[in-house]
């Protein structure tokens, strides 16, 4: 009877031990089928004026209107394979390490800013959307990544401005019962494609900001919107608001001309008596583009 014992002992050890072998064999080929990826933001296309009078790539680390980076990987289904969101502050902001399995991805960077309860969603390498708040300054970096072997993959992403911006400046001074500024555009939209850099939307959008210019001061008022082509004209309505969210000023500006990765400046009388009946000056004295030096 001992002999039986022992011996149905030695089978389940050994059945035991087998499974295991098992096991750490299929994870050990599951390891083996993962390539270490390493992902380094090391620069944004920065036009300025434009956005500036200067021309040129920015270090991910030195540029305030990026404050998060979010990663994802897709399979051709866009099927999403990996996705991680970095915050300023973080270490190593600007550089992502992770595996992926040998097959083909698109790979999709965005850099953004958020405040108040702005919130950024990315679904797919042609949908992204700001889903709650106001659209901010926005960059983004698509490209194919293939994972052929197990060898180690560094990737680099320039990143471009994919949004035009509004710029409202006062020509009078901010009265006290003026709280934000909101603008609405006719056209575009807060949901866009990483990939063409373009609304997929055309039905408008509503920023409002706050104003925090000094009682008698001229105000400098931004909102950013996503086009439907490249260049694209369409009606901006500005408003000024007290405390409580009512209207105190409405204008409707109609035509205005926005690029993309543009300034278009609005100057003219949003407060006061003469607010109602001034006229806007729109600026669209664009620079031309130049290539983006990485440096």
């Amino acid at each position: 009877m001992y002999k039986m014992f022992f011996f149905a002992a030695m089978v389940l050890m050994a059945a035991s031990c087998t499974s295991e072998s098992v096991e750490q064999s299929v994870e050990q080929q599951a390891e083996q089928t993962l390539a270490p990826v390493t992902v380094r933001v090391d620069g944004f296309a920065v036009f300025q004026e434009n956005f500036s009078s200067t021309t040129r790539a920015t270090a991910v680390g030195s540029y305030n209107g990026v404050q998060v980076l979010t990663l994802a990987f897709y399979k051709s289904d866009d099927t999403e394979v990996y996705k991680t969101t970095q915050a300023k502050g973080d270490a190593d902001f600007g550089e992502f390490n992770l595996r992926l399995p040998i097959g083909s991805y698109t790979m999709v960077v965005l850099g953004y800013v958020l405040y108040d309860d702005d919130e950024l969603t990315l679904t797919s390498p042609t949908q992204a959307e700001y889903t709650g708040g106001c659209p901010r300054e926005t960059f983004a970096a698509t490209q194919v990544v293939n994972v052929t072997s197990t060898t180690a993959l560094n990737l680099t992403a320039t990143l471009d401005r994919i949004v035009t911006c509004l710029q409202v400046i006062s020509t009078d001074g901010r009265t006290a019962n003026v709280n934000k500024v909101r603008m609405t555009f006719s056209a575009g939209g807060k949901r866009f494609s990483p990939t063409s850099g373009l609304a997929t939307v055309n039905t408008g959008s509503t920023s409002t900001v706050g104003n925090s210019a000094t009682v008698g001061t001229s105000s400098n008022s931004k909102s950013y919107v996503f086009l439907s082509t490249d260049e694209q004209t369409m009606n901006v309505t500005i408003e000024t608001l007290d405390v409580e969210g009512n209207t105190i000023y409405s204008k409707t500006v109609e035509n205005v001309p926005f690029k993309r990765n543009r300034v278009t400046k609005l100057t003219g009388a949003i407060y006061g008596a003469d607010a109602s009946v001034g006229s806007f000056l729109v600026n669209t004295a664009w620079l031309d583009e130049e290539d983006p030096i990485n440096f």
